[in-house]
């Protein structure tokens, strides 16, 4: 995928949208486009914590999960917090396709980082876990 930068801050990715970065907050908005609007698969992914865990999870989360989540080709937004839970949070996860989605999330769960420092830290702080697949065929598309 080859991604271009304009001196605006917007990025353009080949075949897909183009979309700014939100300054400090390590997600991605959809803009409306020159460029072609792609399919993609997305998690839809919705977390509760153990009570009063919710800034150390996001921590982790933020400080270690997401960089290598995006280092192996993973795109994140997110998280957004609950206003209405103290516990829970949403984000998402894109992938090119389906047959991407198994390879890059085996090459997460499988590897060192993972299995050596975070299940063991996430996981007994995790009360529970909700994840929806959809495929969006056109990008992410713009708010309505």
């Amino acid at each position: 995928m080859t991604i271009q930068r304009s001196t605006s801050g917007i990025f353009c990715f080949l075949n897909a949208s183009v979309v700014a970065v939100v300054p400090r907050l390590r997600f991605l908005v959809p803009l409306t486009s020159p460029c072609k609007r792609s399919r993609m698969i997305i998690e839809m992914r919705t977390y509760k914590i153990k009570a009063g865990h919710r800034s150390e999870f996001l921590e982790t989360l933020e400080s270690k999960a997401l960089p290598e989540h995006q280092k192996i080709g993973m795109k994140i937004i997110g998280p957004f917090l609950s206003v209405e839970d103290d516990d829970t949070f949403f984000w998402m996860r894109g992938f090119p396709d389906l047959q991407s989605r198994e390879r890059i999330r085996d090459e997460f769960y499988e590897g060192k980082l993972w299995k050596d420092e975070l299940e063991g830290k996430l996981m007994p702080i995790l009360e529970k876990y909700d994840v929806v697949i959809v495929e969006a065929k056109k990008g992410l598309g713009e708010w309505r």
